[in-house]
């Protein structure tokens, strides 16, 4: 039996009255006895819904027993918008405008699904047709003010915002979303008052300390900012913006580790955001995780194909490994998307110079300077890809016009590096000096420092596996390739210019910098802790990944060079696997090498570079177990070729370079600096010059500064 409707009435005064309980087991009763009265469904589902149950299927009832109730029809969407059933909400909302078109409320729920669809600028055209009914709405200003900053129409943004606040002064929320407006629009000092006054009136608001935290770290506050991204965490933890910008905050200061968790955490709170696999990828590269780098670019690409950051972080990693003409493509992308970009035309440019091809990417390097004029990074890799003179007193002043506002940590170690060389190329010394030494002190502020017990116990380690039994030992699994060829030595010893040389000879391939033998080592190390001993069987799976490793590129070449410095470390576990190879150690004076290192920005992997004192003690490492290897390596396997003698007689060591490994001279080695091939090493300007003797005794210009360094002197 249909209830009377004096019982509907008696109904929707429980729900009036607030009487819910009572309410809920009274439509209850009255559907038992009448499952299709649409009516008391849809009083059910109010009932429900504040009493915060699950009210969707009585919502669905309601809608399909009432097909010309409006407001049934809103009510289901409004309840699927909650849900996140955008598509369904708005086929709900629209057959409720459809019977009612002039329901501010509905038109505002349609508008915020469409603005959840991506669909920004059809959400404002809702906005207003709802202002126009009821323009008291404070949540349709606030909401269009919030489609209006996704379109980029940032001070309209704002007149909403301030429209709402009108309505409402006292909420918390739009004081954020106006902040928002107004750092968009550089309007700085209002924003901070705006997150100001939203914290204190809503304290537990986490919207409100991300905000601020934002705004802390645009005015260079890092610190200050780092504590608002906590304090927004400690209020909602899974809140991954204040994760994201948190990472961010630590990546720009060198808590490299930091970062990495909290950019780690975003990602697994929800694997679909494309940014923050993006500000992972990048934390990633820093940390030299290029392959795991690589991985997250690609996915943030995956997620947001016009993610223009994403694209050039892939291309960035590309480009680490060895993998230039895909790292172009994806520069390229990125540009596509961002013609003006200047982070995009500097990777191009930094792309141009790893082909040599200077004149054109010192043209990207302006236009990103063009683009510009603060961004620091392009004054870095102006003064890196050629000799600073007089006359470049414009690069100056807007270097130091830049170094005198807050950076993030990164740019300005790379601005005081910049700076020095700059001092250098026009032989003020002691200025050059000065910015190296600050460079130096900041790159500390990354956390890493020299640990000189450890690389000593290193040391011992190494020189006692690889004892002379162990070097000289015949192995039926080692390789018995003559193709690799071992460039070792100190940093900035001349390996690059070595391996150019060599690499232009139509026989040799350049690998670059191999990363493999300190995993290798590692690798040696745990086969020989295990029972049984099976060195034999490692070396010689180790010798098969490394060739697999190197051979990719390497097309037809007959030899491949590998010119990673710090293999100095393990000649002789090299000579093991590869009995055939030959090593080729280059030397230079040691005031020459040290203060070269001390002068070069080695992106935070090498804190030995960052103090004189520990350089010291790392060239003194150097220096003993390169004697060990002289008296266990066979005289056949080592070349030593000193710095100085080839700067002096380029085609005498070059021939006896090539003898050694086996070629037969090659005239277009002597034209090794335009060899056209891919570098990417702190070198690849120098190596592309033809050989001057100007780098040879350069230690003398800073004699004054080398005092931790003088023991290493010859006789010293």
């Amino acid at each position: 039996m249909r209830p009377e409707r004096n019982d509907t009435s008696e109904l929707m005064e429980m729900v009036r009255q607030g009487r819910l309980v009572e309410a809920e087991q009274r439509a209850d009763a009255l559907l038992r006895a009448d499952p299709s009265d649409g009516m008391v469904w849809k009083i059910l589902s109010v009932v429900l819904l504040r009493q915060d149950k699950d009210a969707m299927a009585a919502l669905r009832r309601a809608a399909e027993l009432l097909p010309q109730d409006a407001e049934a029809h809103a009510n289901l969407g409004a309840e699927l918008r909650v849900r996140g059933q955008w598509d369904d909400a708005l086929i709900s909302l629209r057959k409720s405008l459809a019977l009612e078109a002039r329901n501010p409320g509905a038109l505002i729920d349609a508008a915020d699904a469409q603005r959840s669809l991506g669909r920004s600028r059809e959400a404002v055209t809702l906005y207003q047709w709802a202002l126009q009914i009821e323009p008291s709405r404070s949540e349709a200003h606030n909401n269009m003010g919030n489609a209006l900053l996704e379109l980029g129409e940032n001070a309209e943004a704002a007149r909403c915002y301030r429209r709402a606040l009108r309505l409402r002064p006292e909420s918390a929320q739009v004081l954020c979303n106006l902040g928002n407006a107004l750092r968009a629009l550089g309007e700085f000092d209002e924003a901070m008052a705006c997150s100001r006054r939203a914290i204190e009136l809503a304290p537990t608001l986490s919207m409100a300390h991300n905000n601020l935290g934002l705004l802390l770290a645009g005015r260079g506050e890092r610190a200050a900012a780092i504590n608002s991204y906590r304090e927004a965490l400690r209020q909602s933890p899974r809140y991954i913006e204040a994760l994201n910008n948190l990472g961010n905050a630590m990546r720009e200061t060198g808590q490299i580790r930091e970062a990495l968790t909290a950019h780690q955490q975003a990602v697994e709170l929800d694997p679909r955001r494309a940014d923050s696999h993006n500000s992972l990828g990048y934390v990633l590269l820093e940390s030299r995780r290029v392959d795991d780098a690589a991985n997250s670019f690609r996915s943030a690409v995956g997620l947001q194909p016009d993610h223009v950051a994403a694209h050039l972080g892939l291309a960035a990693a590309k480009r680490v490994q060895g993998l230039a003409a895909e790292a172009e493509a994806s520069c390229e992308a990125a540009l596509a998307l961002a013609p003006q970009r200047p982070d995009a035309l500097l990777l191009l440019g930094e792309l141009r110079a790893d082909r040599g091809q200077f004149v054109e990417a010192q043209a990207l390097f302006q236009r990103a300077l063009a683009a510009d004029q603060e961004f620091a990074p392009a004054y870095s890799s102006i003064a890196a890809h050629r000799r600073m003179t007089q006359d470049d007193t414009a690069w100056l002043r807007g270097a130091q016009a830049v170094l005198a506002k807050p950076l993030p940590l990164d740019q300005e170690v790379h601005l005081r590096y910049a700076l020095g060389k700059y001092f250098d190329d026009i032989g003020e010394y002691d200025q050059a000096f000065n910015s190296y030494r600050e460079a130096n002190e900041l790159t500390k502020r990354y956390g890493g420092r020299h640990d000189g017990a450890r690389l000593t116990a290193l040391i011992e380690r190494i020189m006692k596996r690889c004892d002379a039994a162990f070097v000289r030992a015949t192995r039926p699994t080692a390789s018995d390739s003559p193709a690799p060829v071992f460039i070792i030595g100190m940093p900035r010893s001349g390996t690059s210019l070595a391996e150019q040389i060599l690499a232009s000879h139509p026989a040799v391939f350049g690998a670059g910098e191999v990363r493999f033998w300190d995993r290798a080592f590692a690798t040696v190390e745990e086969a020989a802790a295990r029972p049984g001993n099976n060195l034999d069987g490692c070396i010689g799976a180790l010798a098969e990944e490394y060739l697999r490793r190197v051979s990719g590129r390497a097309g037809a070449a007959q030899r491949i060079t590998d010119k990673m410095p710090a293999n100095f470390l393990y000649a002789g576990l090299i000579h093991a696997v590869f009995p055939a190879a030959r090593i080729i150690h280059m030397q230079r004076h040691p005031l020459d090498t040290c203060l070269s290192v001390y002068f070069q920005n080695f992106f935070n992997v090498s804190p030995y570079a960052n103090d004189l004192a520990s350089l010291a003690h790392y060239y003194g490492e150097y220096l003993r177990i390169m004697a060990h290897w002289r008296s266990v390596l066979p005289g056949d396997a080592l070349l030593e070729v000193p710095y100085e003698g080839l700067v002096e007689d380029v085609e005498g060591w070059t021939r006896r370079m090539l003898q050694f490994i086996g070629l037969p001279w090659d005239p277009k080695c002597l034209q090794y600096h335009q060899t056209d091939r891919v570098v990417i090493t702190a070198s690849k300007w120098q190596v592309r010059q033809k050989i001057t003797a100007t780098s040879v005794g350069r230690w003398r210009n800073y004699e004054k500064y080398v005092g931790p360094l003088r023991h290493l002197m010859p006789g010293g």
